[in-house]
């Protein structure tokens, strides 16, 4: 059988970046070292499992933009770029199979409210499950949100939630579009459903190695705005939005064709991640985050109606927390 001509797929990828990629400058370096790697005979003879890693690996490692890939899948790709529609309704699929990436939604004793979540789900797909767990912890005393396990997903989910934890209009953040030179404010939500949190009560976000992207970007924002600590470890440090084209049959590139800039540093978590504010290893990082809720919890009271909360904290502080 006759080796396969990738070149083809690689060009295509090529002129994928020069188009759409939100750094041009960067995006001419990077086409030029894949151009290079082609000539080169670097990715003759791979299926298209190892084409794909070879070239994810050159994609990215001008900028170190872990954005960049090009991906493989077992099942066909569409032949035409899928519309919103289309796109929603793949979602709606997943997230149906997800819990709508809520894997965990807790009151814990002490009254502390924890929020696992794997996946941020756009609004128009898993708005009503967000809505009804920020709803549920609204009446907690602090608020452990974890995303050490969350790849990633919607801006717009990311301004869901935390629309629950202010009470009045905040700016998040900003978004830098290549197309159309333009920006675009991210703001809290003027409504949303159910009672909200607030703004007065602790909140700590959970982070580790795997959280990335938009989990990324609820961490940073809430931590920027001092609305949240950080527990765990510094996250992967991915803070471009992306957007997949399909090259071939079973492989597609993602590019990235924006940018955040966050209103109160200027820049953004690509390349170093979100450095934590209480530093911890990931998987100690409920505990840690748990014992400072609960602390907090025991500073509002510990008589009247607040007795048998004050009570419950002391107890799990006194046994240790065991998660």
């Amino acid at each position: 059988m006759p080796e396969r001509d990738v070149t083809p797929v690689v060009t295509e990828v090529c002129r994928r970046m020069t188009a759409h990629y939100v750094f041009p400058d960067v995006a001419e370096e990077v086409v030029r070292v894949v151009r290079g790697r082609l000539a080169n005979g670097a990715y003759s003879g791979l299926d298209d499992a190892g084409l794909a890693d070879a070239v994810t690996a050159d994609l990215q490692s001008v900028n170190g933009d872990k954005h960049l890939r090009l991906r493989h899948h077992v099942e066909p790709i569409r032949d035409h770029v899928q519309g919103p529609a289309e796109f929603a309704e793949d979602q709606r699929m997943e997230a149906a199979q997800t819990g709508h990436g809520i894997a965990r939604l807790e009151r814990l004793d002490g009254n502390v409210g924890y929020l696992d979540i794997r996946e941020l789900f756009g609004p128009e797909v898993s708005g009503e499950a967000q809505c009804a767990a920020m709803t549920l912890l609204a009446s907690a005393d602090a608020l452990l949100i974890d995303v050490r396990s969350n790849r990633g997903g919607s801006p717009a989910a990311v301004a869901l939630i935390c629309s629950y934890l202010f009470d009045g209009p905040t700016h998040l953040n900003d978004i830098y579009f290549r197309e159309g030179d333009r920006t675009e404010q991210v703001w809290t939500l003027p409504y949303v459903p159910g009672p909200a949190f607030g703004e007065h009560k602790p909140v700590y976000v959970l982070t580790g190695p795997n959280t990335f992207s938009a989990a990324e970007d609820l961490a940073y924002t809430l931590q920027q705005l001092g609305r949240a600590q950080t527990v765990g470890e510094p996250t992967r440090g991915g803070a471009h939005p992306r957007e997949q084209f399909r090259v071939d049959t079973h492989l597609d590139v993602t590019i990235s064709f924006a940018r955040s800039i966050n209103p109160v540093s200027g820049t953004n978590w690509e390349g170093t991640g979100v450095r934590p504010d209480v530093p911890a290893p990931a998987a100690d990082a409920f505990d840690r985050a748990y014992r400072l809720a609960l602390d907090h919890v025991l500073t509002l009271g510990e008589t009247g109606r607040r007795r048998e909360t004050a009570a419950a904290a002391k107890a799990v502080l006194s046994a240790g927390v065991d998660r």
